[in-house]
């Protein structure tokens, strides 16, 4: 199991997934570009000392992350998707993708992954917070698959 984050916006989402991916031994995968600069230093601060407990990858760009997972799954987590990602069944190799906080994933990404889930929310709701969105999907998938950590 993965988790991926499509070109995030905030630094301090990207420190919370950090955070997250680290305390459940799940690698990151952060695709650029950026909406921020990338100051190590800064996002250590957000990411507390979990910055050296994650196994962090990034990748220059789109291309460049689906070359090196072309033979992986794909699960993208979007409001458009029509699957609660509480009836759908992960795969302990899946790499959950999360989309920029402001804007989500381009309609070309969204069209080219099959496999997409969304959390119910009050219709009265347009998101949550992405970093927030990749704890309860990632949650969900590490339950399905018995991918806690011991």
């Amino acid at each position: 199991m993965r988790l991926a984050a499509y070109q995030p916006d905030i630094p301090q989402n990207t420190g919370a997934l950090i955070r997250l991916c680290a305390s459940f031994g799940v690698p990151l995968e952060l695709i650029e570009p950026f909406g921020f600069l990338w100051d190590e230093k800064k996002i250590r601060v957000s990411a507390m000392d979990y910055f050296d407990l994650v196994n962090l990858t990034r990748h220059s760009s789109w291309q460049k992350f689906q070359t090196h997972f072309s033979a992986q799954r794909v699960v993208l987590l979007s409001t458009k998707a029509s699957v609660y990602y509480t009836e759908f069944q992960f795969r302990p190799d899946d790499v959950l993708l999360l989309g920029r906080e402001s804007a989500g994933v381009p309609d070309d990404v969204h069209a080219a992954l099959p496999c997409r889930v969304k959390i119910p929310l009050n219709p009265a709701a347009r998101s949550i917070n992405m970093a927030m969105a990749g704890g309860i999907v990632l949650a969900e998938a590490l339950r399905q698959t018995n991918g806690f950590p011991s």
